[in-house]
């Protein structure tokens, strides 16, 4: 069972793809400014929020976008956040048909950008989590991966329940790296993204780790329609904590 909400009126459609660990009420605040624009339906991916838990079958970035995509029963906006942005990224190549635009906010596609240093500055970084998870160290991974990733706050000021959802959820993350890190899919296959036709926009925050405007900057060279989006004094959890600006950023790039 996936679980879908609805927010808005607008004339327009859109679908609302969280990041790992999340759940669909992430989009509640910026849904919340663009309510006469756009009729926007959140999902729950699979093992997250109120959706049945994933039983383990086939390729997990597959399973969700599959998903994702049996809701794009007609042709709707995408915006996507972190691994829900790489999901609207794979829909817009695999149901061009279907996707009005793509608004892909720190899309974590670490594969197209496997060339530059900050690359590898990530990797290295991202190693104190790899051991933890080795280790069985489920609470310690998700402490360690929401420094990163997270809104910001320290950790041991989130409420239990928040703590007890990640650290259970913890082990998702792992599973996408052969679509994430090893491309799995072929998303960067030469002349797949330079198919993508729709205008997107790519957003990130500033203070977000190097690695962000690094898989930025390898997609806008390769997408043919790009704006770019940089908020000050953000990082990688934007569509949250500064909700109204990305809002108001996402409906002048649907009013252009």
């Amino acid at each position: 069972m996936i679980y879908t909400q609805v927010w808005g009126t607008g004339a327009q459609d859109a679908l609302l793809l969280h990041c790992s660990l999340a759940s669909s009420d992430a989009w509640r605040g910026m849904a919340g400014h663009l309510g006469d624009n756009l009729t926007m339906t959140g999902l729950d991916f699979q093992s997250h929020g109120k959706s049945a838990d994933w039983d383990g079958t086939g390729d997990y970035h597959a399973v969700c976008t599959k998903d994702a995509g049996d809701l794009l029963t007609r042709p709707m906006h995408l915006i996507g956040h972190s691994f829900g942005a790489t999901v609207a990224l794979r829909l817009a190549q695999e149901r061009p048909e279907m996707v009005r635009s793509l608004t892909l906010i720190e899309p974590v596609f670490f594969a197209i950008a496997k060339s530059t240093n900050a690359y590898a500055e990530h990797m290295a970084d991202f190693q104190p989590f790899v051991d933890a998870m080795q280790r069985g160290r489920h609470e310690d991974a998700a402490r360690l991966f929401t420094e990163v990733w997270g809104t910001g706050a320290d950790w041991d000021t989130l409420p239990v329940v928040m703590r007890d959802y990640m650290s259970k959820r913890i082990g998702l993350i792992p599973i996408t790296a052969p679509t994430l890190y090893e491309d799995n899919a072929g998303m960067a296959v030469e002349g797949r993204l330079e198919s993508v036709a729709c205008p997107v926009l790519l957003a990130e925050g500033v203070q977000s780790p190097s690695i962000v405007a690094a898989i930025n900057d390898a997609l806008a060279a390769r997408l043919p329609d790009v704006t770019r989006l940089r908020v000050e004094g953000a990082s990688h959890m934007l569509p949250i904590t500064h909700a109204g600006e990305v809002a108001g950023a996402i409906r002048g790039f649907l009013n252009a």
